[in-house]
């Protein structure tokens, strides 16, 4: 009886490592594209925009240039809720823009006068409720202090779109603050306080999380790609498949 040569099925922490290298790759091209102090000064654009959104000192920036590793893409100012600028960095390898990460200036930050905080948080809604390419939002959260009524205002501002299908990612940031039990209740706590969106811990300083929140980032922008990417491993994967066919089956 001759067994036939069949290739084994990729492992699938290859099928993750190969994904994350891609997704961190295309997240390196990240570059400054504009910065606008009011929504009526933004571009049109057509391309997917994904908005990174927190309070002051929650970490976005170091989040931002964690993820695009690039040390000074997202400025953090010495005079944090003084940068009241919405900033457009482009996304897209071989100089093509496919996608872009929208810095919304930190808010909450005490020093900042009532009439500025009033002013900045209509223009963060206005644009969070009418910027028609908007497909993502990523908000950050220290962990150590939970979700604020900030926070929880800005969830319910988003919450209409959210239902309507965008994605949305609360980002737990400083995880590495935390023990393993206070990081595993804190991320259950904050589940059920996501409204369905997702929620992952996230380290600079160690490390964590970056990969699988790239990933997440990559498949928001490019969904088309990462369905085919899907049904062609769960072919390869199939033995079922592999034998009912002769030759490989063209991804559609």
């Amino acid at each position: 009886m001759t067994i036939p040569n069949t290739p084994p099925s990729k492992p699938i922490d290859s099928e993750q490592s190969s994904s994350a290298r891609t997704a961190l790759g295309w997240l390196h091209t990240a570059k400054f594209l504009t910065t606008a102090p009011q929504l009526h000064f933004l571009p049109p654009l057509e391309v997917p925009e994904i908005a990174f959104v927190g309070r002051s000192n929650a970490g976005k920036s170091t989040c931002i240039n964690t993820l695009t590793q690039q040390n000074q893409l997202a400025f953090a100012s010495k005079r944090p809720g003084r940068t009241q600028h919405i900033n457009l960095f482009s996304l897209g390898k071989q100089g093509v823009m496919d996608a872009v990460l929208t810095d919304l200036p930190g808010y909450g930050y005490a020093a900042v006068p009532k009439q500025d905080k009033i002013r900045w948080q209509q223009v963060m809604a206005n644009y969070l409720v009418s910027r028609k390419n908007l497909m993502g939002i990523v908000l950050m959260c220290d962990p150590r202090h939970g979700l604020t009524e900030l926070d929880e205002v800005l969830l319910e501002v988003i919450r209409p779109r959210v239902e309507e299908g965008l994605k949305f990612l609360i980002i737990l940031t400083k995880a590495d603050k935390l023990t393993r039990s206070e990081a595993a209740k804190v991320l259950q706590i904050t589940k059920l306080q996501a409204g369905g969106g997702e929620v992952r811990l996230f380290s600079a300083t160690k490390r964590q999380g970056i990969e699988d929140v790239a990933r997440l980032l990559w498949d928001w922008a490019h969904p088309q790609s990462s369905t085919s990417e899907n049904n062609s491993s769960a072919v390869n994967s199939s033995p079922t498949l592999a034998s009912e066919t002769d030759s490989p089956r063209a991804n559609g």
